[in-house]
């Protein structure tokens, strides 16, 4: 990658901004602040325009209180070659983010183009000028091991750089309220004494105004509503950083549908955000479990949860596919185990069951990859040489969100094994996780062999090129084109028989009896009835 340029995952190229550019951004930002406080809003900064950011400062910029004032919005962004590219993107009203929610661009256009009420900008001097920052910089687990997530820690590094540099800048007066997904105890022992340590540098000696909400985002064909029209969950670290943040979202949100859940400790609130996210990691493990032993006894899990989900009060009981993706449920969990330790001084680890359900997730990948090299077998064939076909790379259906996709491990492992892989994905552009590989020291590819032939792998558009030639089918992710492929047509274009795995319950029955017919091998993810259906 050229590092004086950003380029966005549609190909364009956008030069990176030079000191020059600084002064004359600056000027801009100040005009803009000058006359929007003249019209009477309040300005906001969100720092970190990511998944949740930009939704998060569409959602602020829209918004229509009726007792509290209107807000402007800068979205903040570092001008990295990786990332700078959103910068001018969205300051032209585009959607950047690639989701099947048509409010997503609807929102960004009008708050850009119409209303006028955001800009997004890399100068860091912009807090400077913020009655609140809202902070959605990642913090992450990285973990040591495939499937042994007690070795894990945080890498706090890029979060702590970001107080601190928001402590440097802004009013003392200015909320700042953290939405980034942190280990249980971040807010009061790591949020608040940065801003209290610069504050005192900077010779002000009053505390500073410091709360934590998470989001319940869910990227798709709800993305928009998933941050205003949703419950939410907030706490201050004292009774004036409480009110604060309290007014802040009930200016911004759909509070009077969803009322807020507030807390009394922003520790209280951290835990709110693993807990639930850890409680559906275990749910799902714990669904793995079960279809492991459906596919070898000949039962079909998907009908056996329909059926269990009858009654009201297991309605939420989960089917367990390829893995867990998404940037919360293969993760959050840790940070409660790493708090534990590393914040609160425990020497007895008490965490049993999120740690192992984290685990059974993390490799539920090479169950996948096993099950291609059954089906393959049968047909006589074996996994090195085979062109596999890969359909969907997204962490869930209808998005275009590849953070920590099951997908992933499924394709590291057929590479390892030597197969060929296309991927083939109707949301994604562009698939960092291995395009980065060689530049992240973190990246899934230092836990397996022969992933340079993965480097760079591109992310097909074309479903039928996707298919073609192809000796198996990996059906890794519920995305809508998928359930209306017919067997017959995709048999035409591979070329004749071959193995297909389904990893979603994507098939149904008919469809599968069809592919058995035509001298398809099939094998499905927790749904081992299909023997039956020969």
């Amino acid at each position: 990658m050229n590092t004086q340029c950003s380029i966005s995952p549609d190909g364009r190229e956008f030069p990176l901004p030079g000191p020059e550019d600084y002064k004359a951004e600056w000027e801009r930002l100040q005009g803009i602040a000058a006359r929007e406080r003249e019209a009477g809003k309040e300005i906001v900064v969100v720092m970190g325009m990511g998944f949740v950011g930009i939704v998060m400062a569409a959602v602020i910029a829209d918004a229509e209180p009726t007792n509290g004032k209107k807000k402007f919005v800068f979205g903040l962004q570092r001008p990295s070659p990786r990332s700078y590219w959103k910068i001018p993107v969205l300051n032209d009203g585009e959607n950047p983010l690639s989701t099947e929610d048509p409010e997503v661009g609807e929102i960004l256009d009008r708050m850009t183009n119409q209303k006028k009420s955001f800009t997004s900008t890399y100068h860091e001097e912009v807090l400077k000028l913020a009655d609140a920052v809202v902070v959605d910089v990642q913090c992450d687990l990285k973990k040591s091991k495939l499937g042994k997530v007690e070795d894990s820690y945080v890498e706090m590094g890029a979060f702590r750089n970001a107080i601190r540099t928001i402590g440097e800048f802004i009013d003392p007066k200015a909320l700042v309220l953290i939405e980034t997904t942190v280990p249980p105890g971040t807010t009061e022992k790591v949020v608040e004494p940065i801003i209290r340590r610069v504050f005192k540098r900077r010779g002000i000696h009053t505390s500073p105004v410091v709360a934590h909400s998470y989001e319940r985002v869910m990227p798709g064909r709800n993305y928009v509503s998933s941050i205003r029209d949703f419950w939410r969950v907030c706490a201050g670290i004292n009774s004036e950083s409480r009110g604060r943040c309290v007014s802040f979202l009930e200016d911004v949100l759909n509070t009077e549908k969803c009322p807020l859940s507030v807390l009394d400790t922003p520790l209280e609130s951290e835990t709110a955000k693993v807990m639930e996210n850890s409680f559906r990691a275990v749910c799902i493990a714990f669904s793995a479990e079960w279809g492991e032993f459906a596919e070898q006894v000949g039962v079909d899990i998907n009908k056996v949860l329909e059926a269990i989900r009858k009654r009201p009060t297991h309605k939420n009981i989960l089917f367990s596919g390829p893995g867990v993706g998404g940037y919360c449920l293969p993760k959050d969990g840790g940070f409660g185990m790493w708090a534990h330790k590393n914040f609160f001084g425990a020497s007895e680890n008490i965490f049993k069951l999120t740690p192992q359900a984290i685990d059974i997730n993390d490799t539920r990948g090479y169950h996948v990859a096993d099950l291609v090299e059954r089906a393959l077998a049968e047909l006589g064939d074996q996994v090195e040489g085979s062109r596999v076909a890969l359909l969907g790379c997204a962490y869930r259906e209808d998005v275009g969100d590849t953070r920590y996709s099951a997908s992933e491990l499924v394709v590291r492992r057929l590479a390892e094994l030597k197969a060929e892989v296309r991927v083939h994905d109707p949301y994604v552009e562009a698939w960092p996780e291995f395009a980065e590989q060689d530049e992240d020291p973190h990246s899934l590819a230092r836990f397996f062999e022969n992933q340079d032939t993965v480097k760079n792998l591109p992310v097909l558009k074309d479903l039928e090129q996707s298919l073609e030639a192809a000796d198996a089918i990996v059906f890794a992710v519920r995305h809508s084109p998928y359930f209306e492929l017919e067997p017959e047509k995709v048999i035409e274009i591979c070329g004749g028989p071959l193995a297909i795995v389904d990893c979603f319950g994507i098939l149904n029955d008919a469809q599968i009896q069809k592919y058995l017919e035509l001298g398809c091998s099939v094998r499905t993810v927790s749904r081992g009835h299909f023997k039956r259906l020969v």
